[in-house]
């Protein structure tokens, strides 16, 4: 096995102890962490983000393709870990029946290509993933999304598949079927102004509901990127019925989903 899976499973079993889930929480590009999947788990969260790149042939998980690494790719950091993780919990992620737990992939170039080898890699791990078809969808301890470079029309074209693709602010006007686009994120930044005494403005309130009930009508959830990263922030969103919070602080996420005061952040981390 290669060593960076064993450790994985290693750390995976640490925190099989129950543990309250958070669905709506997400860890973003959680291969930054000390102990991807690990940490994020640690803190019940119900979403983790996994950036790949094609190198020779190999689905390997960075940031940027300059620092990728053999001994990291997508299988051993994450689908072994996950699968691994639901063996020993029954069947699911989170011992208690389906949380929804959620992988998202962004695929950072080459959207077909990379889909060429990633596909027969989800279908190695159906067993623990969601079933889509245009007929329905078929739930699975791990629903996975794709992002960044999406393979929309390679996905769409298959009758069945293990994953759903991430959809943006646009789909919402052209409305494709939720078994294909079950999720959407966009940025925050150009669509959103700032905070005004933690809170949004009246205009940006407004627009934020309006977004989050026409994607719920339409049967998708709602995730936003590059957003301020503290609990006044995660409050309006969740408010505003944004689905799925994203966060680099998954202590402080969790605290603030548990009700608990958050640690204290530097003002540079905000």
């Amino acid at each position: 096995m290669n060593p960076l899976a064993f450790l994985s499973v290693v750390l995976l079993a640490s925190v099989v102890s129950a543990q309250t889930p958070h669905p709506n929480a997400h860890s973003h590009n959680d291969y930054f962490r000390a102990h991807p999947v690990a940490d994020a788990l640690d803190n019940g969260f119900g979403s983790i983000e996994a950036d790949i790149h094609l190198v020779d042939g190999r689905l390997l998980v960075a940031h940027d393709r300059a620092r990728t690494s053999p001994k990291k790719d997508l299988e051993s950091m994450y689908l072994a870990p996950l699968r691994e993780r639901c063996r020993t919990n029954g069947g699911q992620v989170y011992r208690g029946g389906n949380n929804d737990f959620h992988l998202l992939i962004d695929i950072k170039a080459d959207a077909d290509g990379t889909y060429a080898v990633l596909s027969p890699l989800l279908a190695k791990y159906a067993g623990i993933l969601t079933r889509f078809s245009d007929e329905g969808t078929k739930p699975g301890a791990v629903i996975v999304i794709l992002s960044g470079a999406r393979p929309t029309a390679k996905v769409a074209a298959e009758k069945e598949r293990w994953c759903g693709i991430d959809g943006r602010l646009g789909d919402l006007e052209t409305n494709p079927s939720a078994n294909l686009v079950p999720w959407m994120s966009d940025s925050w930044r150009p669509t959103f102004g700032s905070l005004h005494d933690g809170k949004l403005g009246e205009a940006d309130g407004k627009k934020l509901r309006a977004i989050t009930a026409k994607a719920h009508a339409q049967g998708r959830k709602v995730r936003f990127w590059d957003a301020p990263d503290r609990p006044d922030m995660w409050r309006e969103l969740r408010d505003g019925g944004v689905d799925i919070l994203n966060s680099d602080d998954l202590p402080a996420l969790a605290a603030f989903l548990e009700g608990k005061p958050a640690p204290v952040r530097r003002a540079s981390d905000q």
